[in-house]
């Protein structure tokens, strides 16, 4: 197996940069896509209370039967839970579900402004991790405007982890999390509707370096030190989404990616949407 990108969390933590996303499987489908992509090289797992998949990505995490200090582990909660004992209990339902003793990392989904309890979700956050349990957290789908709040309170998440590809580039949400240093993870990194791929400033660097089109994307967010978090099921696509260390894209090959920016923001709107 390659030797795999990680990214710096914490002093003394790092993540590794290709993980595994696993909504919308459920079920046999995601255990058996997680013990299959564990047996294939991934060594971080992304899922969330949402997708209704933990206690199935737990048994996947159990048949592959990698030591539990080699994997990275994510999930996220939900809007009911945004309060301290809510992120208590719902961190231990979760780790539950999953068989696990701990979460390398635990995410507030969605930030849901109207109920105006994020920052507190936050606060229990904190909490676990300074009592040992919980090794990072983070948050997801945060706008500048909710981030800033969180820090207002004395808070520093690890994370923010947003839909980010070479069409939505969101340039103001990637500034707001530079500004603080603040690690970015792109959900859905390849796009839904993969246009894209055919663009040639994704193609002729994937003809270069004899990679796929979905490759040379991966790597153009791992040059810009970005976590991407790509769903597959297929061993070949697992496979073909862990064989990405061994080239770089160059500083022009990167900026004509980003040039495919369409100045669209995310799918969803974190202001209006949320669960």
């Amino acid at each position: 197996m390659q030797e795999q990108h990680t990214i710096e969390l914490a002093p003394g933590l790092r993540i590794p940069a290709i993980g595994l996303g696993t909504w919308p499987l459920t079920g046999e489908e995601a255990a058996d896509a997680v013990a299959r992509a564990l047996g294939n090289g991934y060594r971080h797992v992304d899922t969330a209370a949402n997708y209704g998949n933990e206690q199935a990505v737990g048994e996947g995490i159990a048949r592959a039967g990698v030591g539990r200090e080699a994997l990275w582990v994510t999930s996220k909660f939900n809007k009911e839970d945004h309060s301290r004992d809510g992120v208590a209990a719902a961190y231990e339902r979760a780790c539950e579900l999953m068989g696990l003793d701990y979460l390398d990392l635990y995410l507030v989904h969605w930030p849901n402004p109207q109920q105006g309890a994020f920052v507190e979700a936050c606060h229990g956050l904190e909490e676990l991790v300074q009592a040992g349990k919980l090794r990072a957290w983070g948050v997801s789908n945060f706008k500048p405007a909710h981030l800033q709040a969180v820090y207002d309170a004395g808070l520093r998440p690890a994370l923010n982890q947003v839909q980010v590809d070479p069409e939505h580039l969101q340039r103001g949400q990637l500034q707001a999390h530079a500004q603080r240093q603040l690690v970015t993870a792109a959900y859905s990194p390849l796009g839904r509707a993969g246009d894209f791929l055919s663009h040639p400033a994704i193609t002729a660097p994937a003809e270069q370096y004899g990679k796929t089109p979905a490759q040379v994307v991966l790597r153009w967010h791992l040059d810009s030190e970005r976590i991407a978090v790509p769903k597959s099921a297929s061993d070949v696509r697992q496979r073909e989404n862990l064989d990405v260390f061994d080239f770089s894209l160059t500083g022009q090959q990167l900026a004509a990616i980003d040039a495919l920016d369409t100045g669209a923001g995310p799918r969803l709107d974190a202001d209006f949407f949320g669960h």
